[in-house]
């Protein structure tokens, strides 16, 4: 499965780099690319509805999950009773043949396990707990077994688990995910999830006496993926990829040649499970407020019939409590978290609901008064708006009928008020999650994460080219929200173009592809195409280390940025993304400033906003100073003219003489005072000044909120001066490894302008990394003619090599 990093990864070819930034919250899996996407796309998710529908084998009865705890609904009343109470969240029921026990998926927030209740007895029983992910049980048909998918020898593997002795057996060996096994009745085939390559996604019927398999169906990128097979063994209903979204369809597992669709539903049917007569086909559907529903349809067709629930049956004593926010003094949107005593997230009725790797913390937004329903007892609730304040704690004790509560936070820094705005240029509206959001669904995030201005994503999942009816679409009134393009050619590195007037194609090529493999074409097409129609193009998390110049760090480098670079193709940087290491391509973009090309800063998340394990849109973003009104077109040109900061949590504003970043310095004196005011919700370690990309003052901090730091540097030949705030332990609002701050630069007598020594060390650093950039694009090409290409890097290469040669001769 070692390719699979090359469709999955946000880091193209380096995502498990062991300095990158975010990396994995969940015990690590072999063989999957970036954890982003296992734990988004093969983890359960929490929702306030009812998700996971298991039909029971002997009574009228449908057991699901619902806002994390496992639910048994009577389809006569209508009525749901909850059957488990724990601290964890409860996933994925299935229940033993005789209709006594229900196995299912506990999640503590940092890992699962699996475990079985006696619903006569209601004890649950501890079954599989490994120090690894264990997913997706399922009972034989004699109920003496568990069939399940673990990761405990590395990559996900099939197993299986006496439940009387717990002698657990390992049914599949294959260095690939292998996930959702369903046994036959004879228990000597299984069909199952094989997940390798590029993004090669298949179900697969295993023959365990001859240990071969044969694929049933086969698709890229089939994020939401999941099958039930019937109770004679003969017809599988699955769900499959189509266009933005999904649909269900049945297949004969003995001839898989031909299948049938069943529904579309809504768009995004999903978790399909045959009831036990084979009659329907239940399954889980998010409606427009992004709550779960439970649907089932007949398997000869028709139109899916929603099963309402009219009662729910907590078990235990629940009140209401409403919560007012306020942000210096006005009712206000935030982000928030609330849990029971126990640690149990409480969620909700309507709305998105987030799990953020960083902490493990799960999320949601409130427009300023918000009521939700649990049961009574101690509730902690946390809130922040967005990087304004610091994190606000609050207890309260929730009492039987009502109970009022108001959070009442103060911002340490009112950005717009010193006219700066933020922007999140890199993130996605829907991603292979479980939602459909539509852009009027994320309005609340950016207002509570105080985002001004973002630039969604459409993208690609390799051969499924999403949202393009969105592209173009705009919202005028603050937020301003505009969609840009996500140009993902993997080989040579992911572009974001924004502000574009049309799409550019192809958005996929290079080696690794099937089709359009053997394309002789450089990003810089995609770049100039951008800049032509008046917008800009960059690169996107392009460096996962600390230190790309160490020894095989060239590698972590996109193959063709420096190229693009050198050329000057590229407009703007991704510096801040949540995927990748801020130092690390901070000190790219520093030698790139030092050849003199004042590639401007660009900061974006790069959340996919319909998934339920991802950070918050805005958690890594750029702030930008326009020099006129808030407008799309002001903004572009304050990212061009460096007007600008990225942060993940800090707040830095730098001046040199009284002037601002993107602004030329112009005296003819010796030294200079610098100033910077950090307004900070959380601690760091440190303030740096740059000069020509060396550290020239440093200054320690411990603490957050407002602080201000003042010194004096002398002045060089030509060049530029930044300053930087890194350093200490995430905490809420961040949802990055550690804290970061960068300024766009202050230049030195004119823009561009550079120091000799400098500008030469810098195109020595650079045409090392462009040869060995260079070497992996023609192994990546083999016999393939690119002349293009090669004469790109040529040009490049020239131009490195004239910069050192006249250094030399001066």
């Amino acid at each position: 499965m070692k390719n699979l990093v090359v469709i999955f990864s946000l880091l193209l070819l380096i995502s498990n780099a062991v300095n990158a930034q975010w990396t994995n919250r969940y015990p690590k899996v072999d063989g999957y690319g970036h954890h982003v996407y296992l734990e988004g796309y093969e983890l359960p998710v929490l929702n306030t509805g009812p998700t996971d529908p298991a039909p029971s084998p002997t009574k009228n009865q449908v057991a699901f999950s619902a806002k994390g705890w496992l639910w048994l609904l009577n389809l006569e009343t209508g009525h749901a009773k909850r059957i488990t109470t724990s601290s964890g969240m409860d996933f994925k029921p299935n229940w033993s043949p005789d209709g006594t026990k229900i196995v299912f998926v506990r999640d503590d927030s940092s890992d699962t396990n699996l475990v079985l209740l006696d619903l006569n007895s209601m004890t649950e029983t501890p079954l599989v707990n490994t120090n690894a992910l264990d997913l997706d049980p399922i009972f034989s048909a004699d109920g003496n077994f568990i069939y399940y998918a673990s990761a405990k020898n590395g990559s996900f593997d099939l197993w299986k688990i006496n439940i009387q002795t717990k002698e657990s057996a390992l049914l599949t060996t294959e260095n690939s995910l292998e996930r959702l096994p369903i046994p036959t009745h004879k228990g000597n085939q299984i069909v199952y999830l094989h997940k390798t390559g590029f993004s090669y996604d298949s179900v697969k019927l295993l023959d365990i006496e001859t240990n071969s398999s044969t694929t049933l169906v086969q698709e890229n990128f089939m994020s939401q993926i999941a099958f039930s097979l019937s109770k004679d063994n003969t017809t599988l209903a699955y769900t499959w990829p189509h266009g933005d979204g999904y649909e269900l369809r049945l297949l004969n597992i003995n001839i898989p040649e031909s299948n049938m669709f069943l529904t579309k539903s809504n768009g995004l049917p999903l978790s399909p499970k045959f009831s036990y007569d084979g009659n329907w086909v239940y399954f889980s559907e998010n409606n427009n407020n992004q709550v779960s529903e439970i649907k089932r349809i007949s398997v000869n067709g028709g139109s899916p019939e929603l099963l309402s629930i009219s009662k729910w049956d907590w078990g235990t004593p629940t009140g209401k409590l409403k919560i007012t926010s306020r942000v210096d003094g006005k009712k206000d949107a935030v982000r928030m978290s609330i849990t029971d005593n126990n640690g149990h997230p409480i969620i909700p009725e309507s709305g998105m609901i987030h799990s953020e790797g960083q902490h493990g913390i799960v999320f949601f937004y409130s427009p300023g008064e918000i009521e939700i329903e649990a049961p009574v007892g101690l509730i902690n609730i946390h809130v922040v708006r967005g990087f304004s304040t610091v994190e606000h704690v609050q207890k309260t004790k929730l009492k039987a009928g009502t109970t009022s509560v108001d959070l009442n936070l103060e911002r340490i820094w009112d950005a717009n008020k010193a006219g700066w705005y933020a922007l999140d240029n890199h993130f996605h509206l829907n991603y292979g999650g479980t939602n459909q959001l539509a852009p009027e669904d994320i309005l609340l995030d950016l207002k509570a994460e105080d985002i001004d201005v973002a630039f969604p994503l459409v993208a690609n999942l390799g051969n499924r080219f999403l949202e393009q009816d969105l592209f173009g679409w705009e919202n005028e009134a603050k937020p301003l929200i505009s969609f840009g393009q996500e140009v993902r050619s993997h080989f040579f590195g992911h572009l974001n173009l924004i502000k574009t007037k049309s799409l550019f194609w192809p958005w996929v090529w290079g080696p690794r592809y099937d089709i359009y493999k053997t394309d002789d074409r450089p990003n810089a097409e995609a770049l100039r195409f951008a800049r032509k129609q008046g917008g800009l193009g960059g690169y996107v998390h392009p460096v996962s280390i600390k230190d790309p110049f160490k020894e095989g760090g060239a590698k972590t480098i996109p193959v063709g940025f420096v190229a693009d670079a050198v050329l000057g193709e590229v407009d703007i940087l991704e510096l801040g993304c949540l995927w990748t290491d801020e130092i690390g391509t901070a000190a790219l973009w520093h030698e790139i400033l030092n050849l003199g090309i004042p590639m401007a800063l660009s900061a974006g998340s790069d959340v996919m906003n319909n998934m339920y394990r991802t950070m918050a849109i805005g958690a890594t973003r750029l702030y930008i100073k326009p020099d006129e009104n808030l407008t799309l077109s002001n903004c572009l040109n304050a990212i061009k003219n460096g007007k600008s900061f990225i942060s993940n949590g800090p707040q830095l504003l730098l001046t040199l003489e009284n002037n601002e970043v993107g602004d030329v310095v112009n005296i003819k004196k010796n030294k200079a005072k610098w100033k910077a005011v950090v307004h900070s919700p959380v601690p760091y370690e440190s303030i740096e000044i740059f000069v020509n990309g060396l550290v020239v003052d440093t200054k320690k901090s411990k603490r957050g909120n407002t602080q201000t730091y003042s010194g004096t540097i002398n002045i060089p030949k030509g060049g530029w001066v930044t300053a930087r705030v890194s350093g200490n332990a995430s905490k809420w609002p961040m949802m990055d490894s550690y804290a970061f701050a960068e300024t766009s630069p202050i230049w030195f007598h004119q823009k561009g302008s550079t120091v000799p020594e400098a500008k030469m060390q810098a195109a020595k650093k650079l045409l090392k990394i462009l040869n060995v950039s260079e070497e992996t694009m023609k192994q990546g090409y083999g016999d393939s003619k690119i002349p293009h290409l090669l004469d790109h890097f040529s040009k490049a290469r020239l131009k490195l090599e004239n910069i050192i040669s006249e250094s030399k001769n001066n």
